[in-house]
Parts: C-alpha cells; structure tokens; sequence
C-alpha cells in the first residue's frame, strides 16, 4: 500500500517543490473559503487549494470552516441545522457567500483539493461528492480525526491521498526519530511548527520524508518563516496570504 499511496502522492502533489498551498484560499481579496478567494489564488498560479467542509440540515455539502456562523457572520446557530436555502443567502461580506463543494470542484476542475470534513456527519457526503465528480485523483483528504480519514479511505479506496490525522502523526513522528516504523497508509504529514510541545525543526523534515512522506507546513504567513522553511526543505507551505507566498518564494528563485 505504501509504493501505492506514493504513486498517487506523485500525481495529486505533482507540483515542484515547495508545493504553494492557499488555506481556505486566503484571505487577501475577499472572505477565506469563498470562490472569490480561491480565484485570487488561482489567478496568483496556485494549484493546491486547501478548504473544509460541512453538511447542512438537508444534505449538502459546503465548503466552510466554522461549525456555526458566529464568527464570519455575528448570527448564532449551527450550520449542521440550517438548510441549504437559508446558508445560500447570507453575505459573508461584500457580497460574497458560501459555496458549495460541488461548484467548487466545478469551478476549478484541475486544481487539487486539500479537504478537512470537519465533522462525522460529512464524510459520507464528501466522499459521493469526490466520486460524482471523478476527483478522487486530485484530492488529498486530511482531518484531526484519524477515523474520518480511515473512513474515507474505506470509501474510496486504498489509493487516495491522505495526510496523517492526530494519532498517526505522532507514530510519524516517533518514527522519523527512528521509534518504530509508523503507518504507511498516508501521503504526506502537514503540521504546524509547533505540535503539543513537539517542533518541528530539519532533522524532523529529513526523517519524515526518507519515511515517503511530504512534509507540508501550515499555517503560515510571514516572509521569514517561509524562508526557513524553504531552507529546511520542506515540501509544502501552507499560507491565508498567497501574494506573499508567491513573492517570497519568487524572491528565493523556488516559485514553479
């Protein structure tokens, strides 16, 4: 499974390292996870979007952070109980509103999703939606669940990208140390620089990727953390401000 979930890493995150990803596409021109802001990505060359999803009271899938609205809108409520209807409707800011996941495989049709679903209740959806769509080999599916991740990998099969959830990040981890083996079943770790205590720093980098796994790093948005990130090797940046991705590693002559 391990040469398998490889040969898929090579194809989804096909990209020359390191791989620009736009979290939530940025927030730079409009609200984060709004097709606005992933055009701005889009436009700025990147190919790697990274968003999250939810299910609304009748069942559709969205692309949206938050389990409520509190903190983009001000208005209470879950999302989990409102229908599609009355989320279609809200204006995030400037006019921009929530799209579903559909428009936004739709809209973006060669571009690789990065998705987190957020909770239990979409995965289910989440991976019809990746199936409808034939995109099962340009998403990489990633969660601080490690059973959504199982889930979704029994529902779609052995070959879909993943990136490690909690649990199997830190046998990662233990493993990059030289502490046991590790699973073999994802593409890549992506993880903040600093992890319960745990930093990530080059030795850490090196002994995750000699494992097979890329090594993506979020979320980050100033111009000196990029370049030592750069420096260390990592094989991905995650960031909410593209523009400044780009401009740095432009800066660094590593922009692809």
């Amino acid at each position: 499974m391990a040469s398998d979930r490889r040969s898929v890493a090579a194809e989804v995150f096909r990209h020359a390292s390191p791989i620009a990803i736009a979290h939530r596409g940025g927030d730079e021109v409009a609200p984060e996870n709004t097709v606005a802001a992933f055009e701005h990505a889009w436009s700025l060359g990147f190919r790697v979007l990274e968003t999250d999803v939810h299910v609304t009271a009748d069942g559709v899938l969205i692309a949206f952070h938050d389990a409520d609205l509190e903190r983009l809108t001000g208005r209470p409520g879950a999302l989990a109980d409102r229908t599609w209807d009355e989320l279609r409707s809200i204006d995030l800011g400037g006019g921009h509103r929530i799209p579903t996941m559909a428009e936004l495989f739709e809209t973006f049709p060669t571009a690789v999703f990065n998705i987190d679903p957020k909770a239990d209740g979409s995965v289910g959806r989440l991976a019809a939606s990746i199936h409808e769509h034939g995109a099962v080999g340009r998403v990489n599916i990633g969660s601080f669940s490690d059973a959504r991740i199982a889930r979704m990998i029994e529902l779609l099969g052995p070959t879909l990208s993943t990136s490690a959830g909690p649990r199997d990040t830190a046998r990662l981890l233990l493993a990059a140390r030289g502490l046991g083996r590790g699973p073999e079943r994802h593409t890549c770790v992506q993880v903040p620089l600093n992890m319960k205590g745990v930093k990530l720093n080059p030795r850490l980098v090196r002994g995750l990727q000699r494992r097979g796994r890329q090594v993506h790093v979020w979320t980050v948005n100033d111009a000196p953390t990029m370049r030592m990130l750069v420096e260390w090797g990592v094989d991905g940046i995650m960031t909410d401000r593209p523009s400044l991705l780009r401009s740095t590693l432009e800066e660094l002559e590593v922009w692809r």
